[in-house]
């Protein structure tokens, strides 16, 4: 399937993370060795122009296309290690560099600096286009910048580590990652901190649900935290044999996923895992003896894609044991993501090679 449905290509080293454009019209992936590239989503052998129908049987048939890809739009490279980056308008990113300037990238691959500059390499960045504002970190200290303008610091007075930042989805709020910790400050107007919570573990990823009302962030070590907004309050959900180095929500099934475990980790908002991991537990695909990496949920059905160590990649229904078996085997996968319209599944690996996988419209019904 992944032969039939997938335009890949191939990068000098690990594909480190990926980011849809906002207007989804373009895949940003980026690189261990610091170099980003580009494709676009507009594909002249796309798998509906190789659906045939046969006229006696009414069998459906996808042929193999007959040219390569339009290869990818590459870029210098930004750092020595993979450079953070964000969407930012409609079709086009914001990069942070290890001379600790952000820079502009537009979908041709144009670059262009802004306004916006610190002292030391930029470990982290995220934007809301709700507010137009953008937050960088230069693994210790957090920076604010409004429509790339001005740079103020967030005066946390903390010392330890930064490198894990998540805009809420109405841009109101920014949950910083702090040590064995998280922090959530008011952005709108002056930046307060509003609270701090202690974890036994450094956080590696922040996801906000789609409401804003929960908090999920992927530990280095013991799992994951998950935060009520409204009431402050926390848990630990442990036991996972791996690091969670992905958490994610899904809106139409009410779930949040994790990775980490040898089967997709799932639970229903109704019954949250704030009193241990056995509540509201959703079983997702199957159970075998390779670790999930990496998890996407589809924005607008209840299904999940899952990346494995070896190179396995599936689709889900969440909270069923049916899957669709997307790629076989191959390098193991690091970054996966959906597009907004939810009929392309991007997708990175270890060696190098990253995808678009196009699913036809009837595949998903």
């Amino acid at each position: 399937m992944f032969d039939l449905l997938a335009r890949s290509w191939r990068r000098p080293s690990a594909i480190a993370d990926l980011c849809f454009s906002a207007d989804g019209s373009t895949v940003a992936f980026t690189s261990v060795d610091g170099t980003l590239a580009l494709a676009a989503i507009a594909d002249q052998e796309s798998p509906e122009s190789r659906i045939r129908v046969s006229g006696d049987l009414g069998q459906t048939t996808i042929r193999p296309r007959e040219r390569p890809p339009v290869p990818l739009i590459a870029s210098a490279g930004f750092g020595d290690g993979d450079a953070p980056l964000a969407s930012h308008l409609d079709s086009s990113f914001l990069i942070g560099t290890a001379a600790g300037k952000v820079v502009h990238l537009t979908a041709d691959g144009e670059v262009a600096e802004t306004q916006i500059k610190i002292e030391g390499p930029i470990v982290a960045i995220d934007h809301s286009a709700a507010t137009a504002m953008t937050a960088i970190s230069d693994g210790r200290d957090v920076f604010l910048s409004s429509n790339l303008g001005d740079v103020t610091k967030l005066e946390s007075g903390a010392t330890s580590s930064t490198d894990a930042l998540a805009f809420s989805p109405g841009g109101r709020r920014l949950a910083c990652g702090l040590g064995n910790g998280l922090s959530i400050w008011a952005v709108e107007g002056p930046a307060s901190l509003i609270r701090d919570f202690a974890f036994p573990a450094r956080p590696t990823s922040i996801r906000w649900s789609g409401d804003g009302a929960w908090l999920a962030s992927g530990l280095e070590t013991g799992g994951f935290a998950l935060i009520n907004i409204a009431d402050g309050l926390s848990g630990i959900i442990s036991g996972f044999p791996s690091p969670v180095r992905t958490v994610c929500w899904s809106q139409p099934a009410n779930a949040l996923l994790a990775s980490g475990a040898f089967r997709i980790a799932g639970w229903s908002m109704i019954a949250p895992p704030l009193e241990g991991e056995s509540a509201g537990a959703l079983e997702t695909g199957r159970a075998g003896l390779v670790l999930v990496e990496t998890l996407a949920a589809h924005p607008e059905k209840k299904l999940v894609a899952a990346g494995y160590a070896d190179g396995r990649i599936t689709v889900a229904q969440i909270g069923g044991r049916d899957e669709l078996l997307v790629r076989h085997l191959g390098s193991g996968v690091t970054a996966l993501a959906w597009s907004g319209d939810g009929r392309h599944l991007a997708a990175g690996m270890v060696d190098g090679t990253a995808a678009i996988i196009t699913f036809p419209a009837q595949m998903f019904k």
